[in-house]
Parts: structure tokens; sequence; C-alpha cells
């Protein structure tokens, strides 16, 4: 149900609170970059022998650890610990760029493959942020659509960690651009329509659509631009 239907707000107000809300979001997202490279460095020099050995497992043993910290960061949103948690995960999630960043670096072009990806990742956000605080248009109908394409995504990236399918595994990053870009749009938007009030829960939001966005770009430039020595 949406209430805007039966209260009409003064738009100039709730467009103020959403700049700001925005203004504080991209403070905080420049500051979460800082654990997250810490986190990428550390992961490089990880040993992810187990993650290989029980990759089912890992994801799950992973995934909860992020649900914790997910739960953590909504109860206390409201507070400095907040923050304190954001940060500590987005530090863990930089941790868990090491498997995938020993492999690109693996690769005699590595370093081009990774600048490409983040250069890529950082263009898309721009854009589709600038759009979508520029347009009038409303991309609330797109929050059905990305939930269900999310969902099929996770269970297909489940069922690839037994499978090993290649094709399967392109197929996923391919999609994941679309829906974590997608997702950029709709979670930029929230913030600025002030359907999203607390910067450290619309930062996490789009957090994770830029990681997400960066992990599928750089999987799909491996794949079509990786070269051995």
């Amino acid at each position: 149900m949406r209430f805007d239907t039966v209260l009409q707000p003064d738009t100039s107000v709730a467009a103020g609170q959403g700049n700001r809300v925005l203004r504080n979001t991209y403070l905080m997202l420049g500051l979460t970059m800082i654990p997250t490279v810490i986190g990428a460095f550390l992961g490089l020099s990880m040993n992810f022998g187990f993650m290989a050995e029980h990759p089912i497992m890992f994801a799950l043993g992973s995934l909860a650890v992020m649900m914790g910290l997910f739960f953590g960061i909504n109860a206390t949103r409201n507070s400095a610990m907040g923050v304190v948690l954001l940060l500590i995960l987005t530090g863990f999630m930089g941790v868990m760029l090491g498997p995938i960043l020993q492999v690109a670096l693996g690769f005699s072009n590595g370093g081009q493959i990774v600048g490409l990806a983040a250069g890529g990742t950082g263009a898309i956000f721009l854009t589709l942020a600038g759009v979508t605080t520029t347009t009038k248009r409303d991309f609330s109908f797109l929050g059905k659509f990305l939930m269900i394409g999310l969902v099929l995504v996770i269970l297909a990236s489940l069922a690839n960690l037994y499978f090993q399918i290649p094709a399967l595994a392109l197929t996923i990053s391919a999609v994941s651009v679309l829906i974590f870009s997608g997702f950029i749009l709709f979670d930029v938007q929230r913030v600025v329509s002030g359907g999203e009030t607390n910067y450290v829960m619309a930062t996490l939001a789009i957090y994770l659509d830029i990681y997400n966005l960066f992990v599928s770009l750089l999987q799909l430039l491996m794949a079509f631009m990786g070269e051995r020595d």
C-alpha cells in the first residue's frame, strides 16, 4: 500500500530531506571504501584453500556472517554503533574479494582487468545515480522484478558451486550486472524521494549494489579478456 495517495506531503521539504540524506550517504560510501580496500589487500595475502575444498560450506558460512552483520546494522542504524558495524561489514566484504582478485591478478593483464572493472563500476554508478537524481521518472516499479531476479541469481550461484558450469557462471554474471544496475536506480531514488531516510541503511544498500556490480563485471572481463603467460 502506498500512503502518498492519501497524504500529500510538502514535496519541497521531502526533496530537501532526500538530498540531505543522499549527501550523507555519498560521504559514508566514500568512507566505506577505506576498509574495503584494506580488506581486499588482506584477502590477497590469505590462503583460501578451505574455500576451494568446501565451496558450499564457505559460501554458507560467509553468508551467515554477512546476515549477522546486516541484522546488527539494522538494529543499531540510529546510533554510532551502526556506522561501526557498517565499516566492519565493508572490511569483511573487502576480504571476501581476495579469492577473485587472486585469480584476476594471476592473468598477465590482471591489473588492467581489475582497473577496467573498477572504472566500469564507477562509470555505471555515476551515470545511473545522475539519471536518478535528475529525472522525474519513477523507478519503484523495478522493486519486485529486481528482488525476484536477485533470488534466482542467488539460487543459481549456489547450484553452480556444485555443478561448475562455465556457461552458467557467465550468464549469472551478465544477469547480475543488469540486476545490480537496476538496484542502483531503485535504491538511489528511494533516498531522493524520501523512501529511505536513514543514511546508514541507504549506504548499506547502495554499497552492496556497487560491490556486486564490480564483482560481476570483473568475472565477465576475466572470462573474455584474461590472458595467461
